[in-house]
């Protein structure tokens, strides 16, 4: 019995890789390929997105040791300008890149209630926990995968969207139509498109 309990402790305790999918209905519940950390949703047809972690402000956002500033790809909704904002470097500094930009600012604000908030817990998918000491709700760690959003064919499909949504808009099955194949972000008033240049 002995032998039983620490083996299945040893079992447990053995760290273990995998992919990840969220709401795919479809006959295959595996990601889309090998290089998907973490899949939302099915290919097309979705009526559902992700909405980013709401901060009081950007600059209210800080690292830790080692890494002291927000790390890069970090995602947003500062509500204090309602705007989705991402995290990257332009021109050899590292900024806030409004992705809502052009976007008409909400009437209201429509704050979420101020819990207390556990700023060291975080789930990380493809990286060690005791050694990365990257920030935030959701980490993707693997450094040769991605994650997929939530597609949709049109942002009409999203009956109520929450302020920090975003969805990645397929237009058709067939990827042709109004907005096809473009990021979709939401500030609580109205959606932002981009779209590759």
């Amino acid at each position: 019995m002995k032998k039983f309990i620490a083996f299945m402790m040893i079992l447990g305790s053995v760290k273990g890789w995998s992919q990840i999918t969220i709401g795919k209905t479809d006959n295959s519940a595996a990601p889309s390929n090998s290089s998907v950390s973490l899949e939302l949703g099915n290919a097309t047809g979705g009526a559902k997105g992700l909405v980013l972690p709401w901060v009081t402000s950007a600059a209210a956002v800080v690292g830790t040791s080692p890494t002291p500033a927000p790390a890069l790809g970090t995602l947003i909704f500062d509500t204090s300008v309602q705007k989705v904002m991402y995290r990257r470097i332009v021109s050899g500094s590292t900024v806030w890149e409004d992705l809502s930009r052009g976007a008409q600012t909400p009437v209201s604000s429509s704050i979420p209630d101020s819990n207390a908030e556990n700023i060291s817990a975080k789930v990380i998918i493809g990286g060690v926990p005791a050694s990365d000491a990257t920030r935030g709700v959701l980490v993707l760690a693997d450094t040769n995968k991605a994650m997929v959003l939530p597609r949709v064919s049109s942002v009409a499909d999203i009956v109520n969207p929450s302020a920090g949504m975003m969805v990645y808009v397929t237009g058709t099955s067939n990827g042709t139509g109004s907005n096809a194949n473009q990021l979709a972000v939401f500030n609580g008033r109205e959606w932002s498109f981009w779209a590759k240049q």
